[in-house]
């Protein structure tokens, strides 16, 4: 700052001395007057105070951060309020960089899985029908909002293609529970039928429903195991009852016809086996429907008896893959029971709900009709039973009885049980239902 030269009167705040008259200007016009010789406060409140121009030009007008900066000037923030015109924006802002980003995990959209996750990594996964982030626990994929989970029979998980599976198999009666909505896989096989007694046709295996990518609700669905027929003595074996899940319902299986010609075959899910010169096969009646992954809903006719009336063959049980045996009119053995159709649904490749086999009254070795797979073997009048129709169901039938019952079909399989032999012998009892329900976790 300059001061101007003082000419006339008198300077205040100037001390005084011995030797110096201060209160004459004439005494100040030329040196420097000592920092001493001011007082600790100027008063210029009734002065005039001229900045020099280039000071004044720099920061009159479009201040600037670093210019008020430069006159020594810090603004507090409280100064700093309002809104920032648009004007003050460039018309084009910069484009962003995923490249300056830092510390932002970015999701991966791929038609799989991402090898070797690390916890924390998220991925869009439109593989399971759930079209859904997932995101990596450092265990399992987990589905990031209104996650899917259920409860309800015996719950396991295993691994296919690369997914994790969640379980729930029910072989009795009791309720799923789920919490949101969601997508599911569902089996249900209702009751098998009885075989036949005395001369009897194979019993019809229960309806099978296999339908894949069910949409299911946040619900409590009751879950209902149908049972399989019992057999009796000269007479048509008793049908399977109904399973029902998820709004679904698997129609029992047909009982085999008996001995009496009046006791034909019953019509079920697949029909049973016709007995003793009887052209009367019965009907398998499970609907066919078309759903969301195309038809679902299995069950086909039992066979019809052949005509050989020294041997008397009876039909086989229809099954879920295929109607039952008709035997060859020069035939003396027994039709074989229709086949059930395999179903992996839960880690094993099962065939569920075959058809009981029917009774072969021969002298042949080979008199009896076999069960379908899961189904029971039939009764034979001479030589050993018919085999059971095992080898890859949960739980295989029993073989028919040499001169006695037809077979067991197991249990939990939905399958026919097996003609029973002549002389008041019994079919064989049908197997109970099940229901099997899975979901991608």
């Amino acid at each position: 700052m300059a001061l101007t030269k003082v000419t006339s009167g008198a300077v205040s705040g100037l001390a005084t001395s011995a030797t110096t008259d201060t209160t004459d200007a004439s005494n100040i016009t030329t040196g420097t007057i000592p920092t001493a010789r001011l007082d600790s406060t100027l008063d210029l409140s009734s002065k005039t105070v001229t900045l020099p121009a280039a000071s004044v030009t720099a920061h009159a007008t479009n201040p600037t951060k670093a210019s008020i900066e430069a006159l020594g000037i810090d603004l507090p923030a409280a100064d700093l309020t309002g809104t920032i015109a648009d004007a003050r924006f460039p018309s084009t802002l910069p484009a962003i960089s995923g490249a300056n980003l830092t510390g932002i995990d970015a999701a991966t959209v791929s038609a799989t899985d991402p090898d070797s996750p690390a916890q924390g990594d998220m991925w869009f996964d439109t593989t399971t029908g759930t079209t859904a982030m997932k995101v990596w626990s450092g265990a399992a994929w987990d589905q990031m909002s209104n996650k899917f989970t259920a409860s309800g029979g015996t719950e396991t998980t295993y691994s296919s293609g690369g997914i994790q599976y969640k379980v729930h198999t029910f072989t009795s009666s009791g309720t799923f529970t789920t919490t949101a909505l969601g997508v599911v896989d569902v089996l249900v096989v209702a009751g098998g039928g009885a075989g036949g007694g005395s001369v009897g046709g194979g019993g019809g295996a229960g309806g099978l429903i296999y339908q894949t990518g069910r949409a299911v609700t946040a619900s409590a669905y009751t879950i209902i195991i149908g049972q399989g027929g019992t057999s009796a003595s000269n007479s048509r074996g008793g049908s399977g009852t109904n399973t029902t899940a998820l709004n679904l319902t698997a129609n029992g299986g047909g009982g085999g016809a008996g001995e009496n010609l009046s006791h034909t075959a019953a019509a079920g899910g697949s029909g049973g086996g016709a007995a003793r010169e009887s052209t009367a096969a019965a009907i398998g009646n499970q609907p066919s429907a078309t759903g969301d992954s195309g038809t679902y809903g299995f069950g086909n006719n039992g066979g019809g008896a052949g005509w050989d009336t020294g041997n008397y063959p009876a039909g086989g049980g229809g099954g879920a893959g295929a109607a039952g045996q008709k035997p060859a009119s020069s035939a003396a053995s027994g039709g074989d029971g229709g086949a059930g159709k395999q179903v992996n649904i839960d880690g094993n490749n099962y065939y569920w709900a075959g058809g009981g086999g029917g009774f072969g009254y021969t002298t042949l070795a080979s008199g009896y009709g076999d069960g379908g797979i899961g189904g029971g073997g039939g009764g034979s009048g001479n030589t050993s039973g018919g085999s059971s129709g095992g080898g890859s169901a949960i739980n295989n039938g029993a073989a028919g009885v040499t001169f006695g019952n037809g077979g067991h079909a197991g249990a939990n399989t939905g399958s026919g049980g097996g003609g029973g032999a002549h002389s008041q012998y019994f079919g064989g009892n049908g197997g109970s239902g099940i229901v099997i329900v899975r979901y991608a976790v």
